[in-house]
């Protein structure tokens, strides 16, 4: 349901919040190890000396956290873990901006994540796992889904993509397909990001309004704005017949994009009795030089002009 109108102040105030949010976001992906870079000028309301202090707090546990990442993927290569992570939630919940922060450091070699379109004509007459378990971990490797299997128990379900019957094929094979991944050495950690019906109403207007945003919003988004009860329904099934212990379900409370960020963070390096990894000393080789060498000129025609 939309925010009332008596709320419009502070609608715009977090839609003004949120787009600060995604200021910090680039200076994030930019930045390295300098906090002074990460201000921004104070001009817009939602930008205080109270928000600011607040941000810098968080960029220095985000980075705190990601060396600890980092950590946990030499761990992961070194001693040939299979690390299998979910990742679901609402259209707009946050699934998308934790797994670019997880991997920001990361080597894409150890720690990759699998987006899956919707299934083609051939795809569709497969053994429903089957495209999944083709990007499965092997050893020394993290697989990080953005959307997974779990499609079934909710777009599919919701959207009348799936008959009945597949739909309870699935709740008796999802737990055992679960149990099977679990039993040949990989650890499996699911994810549901929750946000509420107001929240995903800010966030989908602040896609709108924002033009480097307005792609995330297919016609499927919109349409699961109108199905916002069908989809809690489901979920609500979902949780109910796949929370098993082998491998659990873990809520992160996502209203807060940041914190949210840091508490999945937080908690995935606490799922791993990990330790670091010694490394020797790197030492730069002397560059081997040879009388006779000399560089060739590049063309003109070849360089990239120099507008800035």
């Amino acid at each position: 349901m939309a925010l009332p109108l008596s709320d419009h102040g502070e609608l715009i105030r977090r839609i003004e919040a949120d787009m600060l949010d995604s200021l910090d976001e680039a200076f994030e992906l930019e930045s390295e190890d300098s906090f002074t870079s990460l201000d921004v000028d104070g001009t817009r309301p939602a930008d205080t000396d109270a928000s600011r202090d607040e941000r810098r707090q968080y960029f220095r546990t985000l980075f705190q956290l990601q060396g600890e990442l980092v950590k946990l993927q030499d761990w992961v290569a070194s001693t040939g873990q299979k690390v299998v992570i979910l990742f679901e939630g609402r259209d707009a919940a946050g699934k998308g901006g934790v797994i670019k922060r997880i991997t920001q450091r990361l080597n894409p070699r150890v720690c990759r994540v699998v987006a899956l379109p919707a299934p083609n004509d051939r795809e569709r007459t497969q053994w429903y796992f089957q495209r999944y378990a083709a990007h499965l971990p092997a050893a020394g490797e993290m697989v990080l889904f953005d959307r997974s299997w779990y499609n079934r128990a909710g777009v599919e379900r919701v959207m009348g993509f799936c008959s009945d019957d597949e739909y309870e094929e699935f709740f008796r094979s999802a737990p055992e397909f679960e149990r099977m991944l679990m039993r040949s050495g990989i650890k499996l950690i699911k994810y549901w990001f929750s946000i509420t019906d107001d929240e995903q109403h800010l966030r989908f207007l602040g896609r709108m309004h924002d033009p480097l945003k307005q792609w995330k919003l297919s016609p499927m988004d919109l349409e699961s704005r109108r199905r916002w009860e069908a989809y809690t329904r489901a979920k609500e099934v979902m949780l109910e017949r796949t929370h098993i212990p082998e491998s659990p379900w873990w809520i992160v409370q996502a209203v807060d994009k940041k914190k949210a960020r840091l508490n999945c963070m937080t908690h995935l390096l606490s799922q791993f009795d990990y330790s670091e990894v010694p490394h020797p000393p790197v030492e730069l080789p002397a560059r081997v030089r040879h009388a006779d060498y000399s560089r060739n000129p590049v063309p003109d025609e070849m360089i990239v002009p120099e507008i800035f």
